[in-house]
Protein backbone atom coordinates (compact mmCIF):
# COMPACT_ATOMS: atom_id res chain seq x y z
CA UNK A 1 0.00 0.00 0.00
CA UNK A 2 1.33 3.45 -0.93
CA UNK A 3 0.85 5.95 1.90
CA UNK A 4 -0.20 9.51 0.98
CA UNK A 5 2.74 11.76 0.18
CA UNK A 6 3.49 14.32 2.87
CA UNK A 7 3.59 18.01 1.84
CA UNK A 8 3.72 20.10 5.01
CA UNK A 9 7.23 21.40 5.68
CA UNK A 10 8.27 24.08 3.18
CA UNK A 11 11.83 24.38 4.49
CA UNK A 12 12.39 20.64 4.18
CA UNK A 13 11.03 20.69 0.63
CA UNK A 14 13.40 23.53 -0.26
CA UNK A 15 16.37 21.46 0.91
CA UNK A 16 15.19 18.35 -0.94
CA UNK A 17 13.90 19.65 -4.30
CA UNK A 18 13.34 23.41 -4.14
CA UNK A 19 16.98 24.29 -4.80
CA UNK A 20 16.91 22.23 -8.00
CA UNK A 21 13.42 23.35 -8.97
CA UNK A 22 14.66 26.94 -9.21
CA UNK A 23 17.32 26.01 -11.76
CA UNK A 24 14.85 23.97 -13.77
CA UNK A 25 12.22 26.71 -13.63
CA UNK A 26 14.63 29.26 -15.05
CA UNK A 27 15.32 27.08 -18.09
CA UNK A 28 11.62 26.30 -18.44
CA UNK A 29 10.73 30.00 -18.62
CA UNK A 30 13.52 30.61 -21.13
CA UNK A 31 12.01 27.86 -23.31
CA UNK A 32 8.56 29.47 -23.08
CA UNK A 33 10.04 32.86 -24.10
CA UNK A 34 6.91 34.76 -23.04
CA UNK A 35 6.38 38.48 -23.75
CA UNK A 36 6.55 40.85 -20.80
CA UNK A 37 3.59 42.29 -18.97
CA UNK A 38 1.38 39.18 -19.03
CA UNK A 39 -0.94 37.67 -16.42
CA UNK A 40 0.31 34.34 -15.02
CA UNK A 41 -1.08 31.44 -13.00
CA UNK A 42 1.28 29.06 -11.17
CA UNK A 43 -0.65 25.92 -10.21
CA UNK A 44 0.94 23.97 -7.37
CA UNK A 45 3.24 26.89 -6.61
CA UNK A 46 4.65 25.17 -3.51
CA UNK A 47 7.14 27.40 -1.72
CA UNK A 48 7.13 29.89 -4.60
CA UNK A 49 10.17 28.71 -6.57
CA UNK A 50 8.62 29.14 -10.02
CA UNK A 51 6.58 32.19 -9.04
CA UNK A 52 9.71 34.02 -7.91
CA UNK A 53 11.43 33.09 -11.17
CA UNK A 54 8.49 34.45 -13.20
CA UNK A 55 8.71 37.71 -11.26
CA UNK A 56 12.46 38.00 -11.89
CA UNK A 57 12.66 36.87 -15.51
CA UNK A 58 9.32 37.63 -17.17
CA UNK A 59 8.32 41.06 -15.85
CA UNK A 60 4.69 39.94 -15.48
CA UNK A 61 1.66 42.11 -14.89
CA UNK A 62 0.60 39.66 -12.16
CA UNK A 63 1.14 36.12 -10.87
CA UNK A 64 -1.41 34.05 -8.97
CA UNK A 65 0.13 31.14 -7.07
CA UNK A 66 -2.28 28.32 -6.20
CA UNK A 67 -1.29 25.65 -3.66
CA UNK A 68 -3.19 23.15 -1.43
CA UNK A 69 -0.50 22.96 1.31
CA UNK A 70 -0.92 25.71 3.89
CA UNK A 71 2.66 25.15 5.07
CA UNK A 72 4.00 25.77 1.57
CA UNK A 73 1.71 28.78 1.08
CA UNK A 74 2.98 30.32 4.31
CA UNK A 75 6.60 30.05 3.18
CA UNK A 76 5.76 31.44 -0.27
CA UNK A 77 3.99 34.45 1.25
CA UNK A 78 6.84 35.06 3.69
CA UNK A 79 9.56 34.84 1.04
CA UNK A 80 7.87 36.79 -1.80
CA UNK A 81 6.81 40.37 -1.06
CA UNK A 82 6.37 41.54 -4.66
CA UNK A 83 2.94 43.18 -4.91
CA UNK A 84 2.36 41.61 -8.33
CA UNK A 85 2.11 38.17 -6.70
CA UNK A 86 -0.70 36.75 -4.62
CA UNK A 87 -1.12 33.25 -3.24
CA UNK A 88 -4.41 31.38 -2.92
CA UNK A 89 -5.37 27.98 -1.52
CA UNK A 90 -6.61 25.65 -4.23
CA UNK A 91 -5.89 22.50 -6.21
CA UNK A 92 -5.84 21.12 -9.70
CA UNK A 93 -9.42 20.00 -9.33
CA UNK A 94 -10.56 23.54 -8.49
CA UNK A 95 -8.41 26.49 -9.54
CA UNK A 96 -9.71 29.67 -7.83
CA UNK A 97 -9.57 32.05 -10.83
CA UNK A 98 -12.18 33.23 -13.30
CA UNK A 99 -12.43 31.99 -16.88
CA UNK A 100 -9.83 33.52 -19.20
CA UNK A 101 -8.22 35.41 -16.33
CA UNK A 102 -4.56 34.73 -17.29
CA UNK A 103 -2.37 34.62 -20.38
CA UNK A 104 -0.03 31.86 -19.16
CA UNK A 105 -1.02 28.98 -16.87
CA UNK A 106 2.00 26.96 -15.74
CA UNK A 107 2.74 24.17 -13.29
CA UNK A 108 6.16 23.05 -12.12
CA UNK A 109 6.92 19.53 -10.83
CA UNK A 110 3.30 19.01 -9.78
CA UNK A 111 1.19 17.56 -12.59
CA UNK A 112 2.03 13.94 -11.79
CA UNK A 113 0.83 14.34 -8.19
CA UNK A 114 -2.66 15.50 -9.24
CA UNK A 115 -4.98 12.47 -9.22
CA UNK A 116 -7.50 13.79 -11.76
CA UNK A 117 -5.14 15.07 -14.43
CA UNK A 118 -7.78 15.56 -17.13
CA UNK A 119 -9.85 17.69 -14.74
CA UNK A 120 -6.77 19.73 -13.83
CA UNK A 121 -6.02 20.27 -17.51
CA UNK A 122 -9.60 21.44 -18.07
CA UNK A 123 -9.17 23.92 -15.22
CA UNK A 124 -5.89 25.22 -16.64
CA UNK A 125 -7.38 25.59 -20.11
CA UNK A 126 -10.41 27.36 -18.63
CA UNK A 127 -8.19 29.81 -16.78
CA UNK A 128 -6.30 31.08 -19.86
CA UNK A 129 -7.62 33.59 -22.37
CA UNK A 130 -8.12 32.60 -26.00
CA UNK A 131 -4.67 32.29 -27.58
CA UNK A 132 -3.09 31.83 -24.15
CA UNK A 133 -0.56 29.15 -23.19
CA UNK A 134 -0.75 26.21 -20.80
CA UNK A 135 2.63 24.70 -19.89
CA UNK A 136 4.21 22.41 -17.31
CA UNK A 137 7.34 20.51 -16.44
CA UNK A 138 7.85 17.29 -14.46
CA UNK A 139 10.88 15.30 -13.37
CA UNK A 140 12.02 12.45 -15.61
CA UNK A 141 11.60 10.07 -12.67
CA UNK A 142 12.24 6.86 -14.59
CA UNK A 143 15.38 8.15 -16.28
CA UNK A 144 17.66 11.07 -15.57
CA UNK A 145 16.89 12.43 -12.10
CA UNK A 146 20.02 10.87 -10.68
CA UNK A 147 19.69 11.96 -7.04
CA UNK A 148 16.33 10.13 -6.91
CA UNK A 149 17.35 7.24 -9.13
CA UNK A 150 20.38 6.35 -6.97
CA UNK A 151 18.11 6.44 -3.91
CA UNK A 152 15.40 4.19 -5.38
CA UNK A 153 17.85 1.79 -7.01
CA UNK A 154 19.54 1.31 -3.63
CA UNK A 155 16.21 1.01 -1.81
CA UNK A 156 14.82 -1.57 -4.25
CA UNK A 157 18.04 -3.62 -4.13
CA UNK A 158 17.48 -3.99 -0.37
CA UNK A 159 13.67 -4.12 -0.45
CA UNK A 160 12.08 -5.15 -3.78
CA UNK A 161 8.67 -4.09 -2.46
CA UNK A 162 9.88 -0.49 -2.52
CA UNK A 163 9.49 -0.52 -6.30
CA UNK A 164 5.78 0.30 -6.00
CA UNK A 165 6.71 3.54 -4.22
CA UNK A 166 9.32 4.54 -6.85
CA UNK A 167 8.12 7.66 -8.71
CA UNK A 168 9.47 6.18 -11.92
CA UNK A 169 6.88 3.42 -11.59
CA UNK A 170 4.10 5.51 -10.05
CA UNK A 171 4.14 8.32 -12.61
CA UNK A 172 4.15 7.09 -16.23
CA UNK A 173 2.79 10.52 -17.23
CA UNK A 174 6.33 11.89 -16.77
CA UNK A 175 7.42 11.05 -20.31
CA UNK A 176 7.23 13.32 -23.37
CA UNK A 177 4.74 11.26 -25.37
CA UNK A 178 2.35 10.90 -22.43
CA UNK A 179 2.57 14.61 -21.64
CA UNK A 180 1.90 15.54 -25.27
CA UNK A 181 -1.12 13.22 -25.34
CA UNK A 182 -2.49 14.79 -22.15
CA UNK A 183 -2.16 18.32 -23.53
CA UNK A 184 -3.56 17.43 -26.95
CA UNK A 185 -6.44 15.61 -25.30
CA UNK A 186 -7.29 18.80 -23.41
CA UNK A 187 -7.88 20.54 -26.74
CA UNK A 188 -4.65 22.53 -26.84
CA UNK A 189 -2.99 23.34 -30.17
CA UNK A 190 0.67 23.35 -31.27
CA UNK A 191 1.69 21.04 -28.42
CA UNK A 192 5.47 20.71 -27.98
CA UNK A 193 7.79 18.99 -25.50
CA UNK A 194 11.45 19.50 -24.60
CA UNK A 195 14.03 18.16 -22.10
CA UNK A 196 15.44 20.46 -19.41
CA UNK A 197 18.79 19.34 -18.00
CA UNK A 198 20.56 20.69 -14.92
CA UNK A 199 23.54 19.75 -12.77
CA UNK A 200 22.80 18.85 -9.13
CA UNK A 201 26.04 18.93 -7.11
CA UNK A 202 26.11 17.84 -3.46
CA UNK A 203 28.94 19.14 -1.29
CA UNK A 204 29.27 15.81 0.53
CA UNK A 205 27.24 12.76 1.52
CA UNK A 206 25.44 14.58 4.34
CA UNK A 207 24.26 17.23 1.86
CA UNK A 208 22.79 14.42 -0.23
CA UNK A 209 21.42 12.26 2.59
CA UNK A 210 19.91 14.75 5.07
CA UNK A 211 16.95 15.81 2.85
CA UNK A 212 15.83 12.18 2.68
CA UNK A 213 15.31 12.18 6.46
CA UNK A 214 12.58 14.85 6.37
CA UNK A 215 9.65 12.66 5.34
CA UNK A 216 8.59 15.26 2.76
CA UNK A 217 7.72 13.91 -0.74
CA UNK A 218 7.77 10.23 -1.82
CA UNK A 219 11.42 9.19 -1.44
CA UNK A 220 11.98 10.91 1.93
CA UNK A 221 8.59 9.53 3.01
CA UNK A 222 9.79 6.01 2.27
CA UNK A 223 13.08 6.67 4.07
CA UNK A 224 11.23 7.95 7.15
CA UNK A 225 9.06 4.82 7.19
CA UNK A 226 12.08 2.52 7.71
CA UNK A 227 13.28 1.43 11.11
CA UNK A 228 16.75 2.52 12.23
CA UNK A 229 18.45 -0.66 11.06
CA UNK A 230 16.84 -0.57 7.61
CA UNK A 231 17.68 3.11 7.22
CA UNK A 232 21.33 2.49 8.15
CA UNK A 233 21.55 -0.33 5.57
CA UNK A 234 20.13 2.01 2.92
CA UNK A 235 22.60 4.71 3.95
CA UNK A 236 25.55 2.32 3.64
CA UNK A 237 24.33 1.13 0.24
CA UNK A 238 24.18 4.71 -1.01
CA UNK A 239 27.65 5.50 0.33
CA UNK A 240 28.92 2.52 -1.66
CA UNK A 241 27.12 3.36 -4.91
CA UNK A 242 27.06 7.16 -5.25
CA UNK A 243 29.82 8.61 -7.47
CA UNK A 244 31.99 10.60 -5.07
CA UNK A 245 35.13 12.53 -5.96
CA UNK A 246 38.28 12.60 -3.76
CA UNK A 247 37.04 15.75 -2.00
CA UNK A 248 33.73 14.11 -1.11
CA UNK A 249 31.59 15.97 -3.67
CA UNK A 250 28.79 14.07 -5.36
CA UNK A 251 28.18 15.46 -8.85
CA UNK A 252 24.88 14.35 -10.36
CA UNK A 253 22.51 15.52 -13.10
CA UNK A 254 18.74 15.80 -13.40
CA UNK A 255 16.32 16.06 -16.30
CA UNK A 256 12.78 17.40 -16.44
CA UNK A 257 10.35 17.17 -19.34
CA UNK A 258 8.56 20.36 -20.37
CA UNK A 259 5.33 20.58 -22.36
CA UNK A 260 3.28 23.49 -23.69
CA UNK A 261 0.21 24.12 -25.81
CA UNK A 262 -1.96 26.99 -27.02
CA UNK A 263 -5.63 27.41 -26.28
Amino acid sequence: MIMPDKWTDGDAYEMYVGRWSRQTGKKFLSWLDAPRGLRWLDLGCGTGALTSQILRDCDPHSVVGVEPSEGFLTLARESISDERAKFLPGSGEKVPVNDGMVDFAVSGLVLNFIPEKEKAMAELVRSVDEGGTVAAYVWDYSGHVQFMRYFWDAAIALDPAASEKDEGVRFPICRPAALADLFSGAGLRDVATAPIDIVTPFADFDDYWTPFLSGIAPAPGYCASLDDGERQRLKRRLIETLPTDPDGMILLAARAWAVRGTR
